[in-house]
């Protein structure tokens, strides 16, 4: 996703000269073409996500289309005061598209583990949150933001479905078991685990790589008595949206992301997969356990 993303990113500056990519050093060498072609709109700030944010809000304010690029972590919890100031408090747009989601460079440690960000960003206002599950999602996703005035979140990561599914971000429906079928929600690269973990469930399972603004229309023309939403990104960060959605009719709701509680090990991506739970032997207990009363 991240190769994907410069070189779109890259043929949106030679197209568009109201563009511009902001660079805290992460991607700085794979930008080094395009910076020589765009000096003046391709800016590295170096090791100063602050900045990069501040920066990225100033040349919003100057009419270019500014994209911000960094880790998850660096990008939104570093620099959170600066989103919320620069950009939201002045009524200014941009891009914001980050590498490293959850925990892809888990042997880095703390430093590189980014559940929180989608919460974060949910916090401000009307922002647009992309999560693509495939490479191939991600050039319509990032030119969409571009080519659009308010903020956008763009989330890549280095885990992945086995193929692309395109589409507005409307609720996609892959698997159907039917009216009134429990209903799970797989957000981004998760689908995969997803559909493993209800094999052999009358489970409906419905796709979208556009978390916000969620698909509240799609939901409630889906949605039965039972939801399980399944997130690459921490436990429960849909839970309010999903609920309010439905707060006229009796459901149960089952969240299932990236736990709170801190693992304090380093390890592979695939290992906290595991560890989270997020693997489809993990959701499919989760599941069961959830559905046991539904499907008695």
């Amino acid at each position: 996703m991240r190769e994907t993303f410069i070189d779109t990113m890259t043929d949106l500056l030679a197209e568009d000269p109201r563009t511009a990519v902001v660079l805290a050093d992460i991607s700085a060498a794979a930008f080094g073409p395009a910076a020589q072609r765009h000096p003046d709109r391709v800016l590295n700030v170096g090791i100063r996500e602050q900045l990069l944010v501040g920066v990225a809000g100033g040349l919003a304010l100057t009419g270019l289309r500014p994209v911000a690029h960094s880790y998850a972590p660096f990008l939104v919890e570093r620099a959170y005061e600066q989103i919320k100031l620069d950009l939201d408090h002045q009524g200014v747009g941009a891009v914001l598209v980050s590498v490293g989601a959850s925990y892809d460079r888990a042997a880095a440690g703390r430093t590189h583990l980014g559940p929180a960000d989608v919460a974060l960003i949910d916090t401000l206002t009307d922002w647009t949150v992309h999560v693509p599950g495939h490479r191939d999602e991600v050039p319509a996703l990032l030119r969409a933001a571009v080519a659009a005035d308010g903020s956008a979140y763009l989330r890549l990561s280095t885990q992945s479905n086995d193929m692309a599914r395109g589409n507005d971000g409307s609720l996609q429906v892959v698997r159907d078991a039917g009216p009134g079928a429990p209903l799970l929600v797989a957000v981004g690269p998760l689908l995969d685990q997803a559909l493993a973990a209800v094999a052999g469930l009358p489970v409906t399972v419905a796709y979208t790589h556009r978390p916000r603004p969620f698909d509240i229309a799609g939901l409630r023309a889906l949605a039965g008595t039972e939801v399980i939403l399944v997130e690459p990104y921490l436990s429960g960060t849909s839970a309010r949206v999903v609920g309010s959605a439905l707060a006229d009719r009796p459901h149960r709701l089952l969240t299932l992301g990236v736990s709170r509680t801190e693992l304090r090990r380093y390890g592979s991506p695939e290992d906290h997969t595991r560890w989270h739970g997020l693997d489809a032997a993990g959701l499919r207990r989760s599941i069961d356990a959830f559905l046991a009363p539904a499907l008695v």
